[in-house]
């Protein structure tokens, strides 16, 4: 599956953005999808994740309740809504795909990545 990331921009502390995967190749639906962020001179890091159909979620305790991750396998795409943002959350932001499709946190699980978006919270 190919992955291509979109949205990323810059916007003000406190505001929202949201942030797209679109996917293409395969059947959609059979992967699970991750967000990661890497901000610069740090470790990439897990953000949320979703499976497959839709029905299990995961976050990051720093990002829980700000952030909603979706998906629409009908657009074979995945969402990030971004909300309440704070300047530590400044970092490229990469989706990437499980095929065993499970909601799992450790970047080594991911098979396919896309190309990141970055995200800039500053006033």
């Amino acid at each position: 599956v190919q992955l291509q990331a979109s949205g990323g921009g810059l916007v003000q502390p406190g505001g929202s953005l949201r942030l797209s995967c679109a996917g293409s190749g395969r059947t959609f639906s059979n992967y699970a999808i991750g967000w990661f962020r890497q901000a610069p001179g740090k470790e990439r890091e897990f953000v949320a994740a979703i499976s497959g159909s839709g029905v299990t979620t995961d976050y990051a305790e720093s990002v829980k309740g700000r952030f909603t991750i979706s998906r629409d396998n009908r657009k074979s795409t995945v969402y990030l809504q971004m909300t309440s943002l704070r300047p530590e959350d400044r970092a490229v932001y990469y989706c990437a795909a499980d095929d065993r499709d499970a909601v799992v946190r450790g970047i080594q699980w991911y098979d396919y990545w896309g190309q990141g978006t970055l995200v800039t919270v500053s006033s």
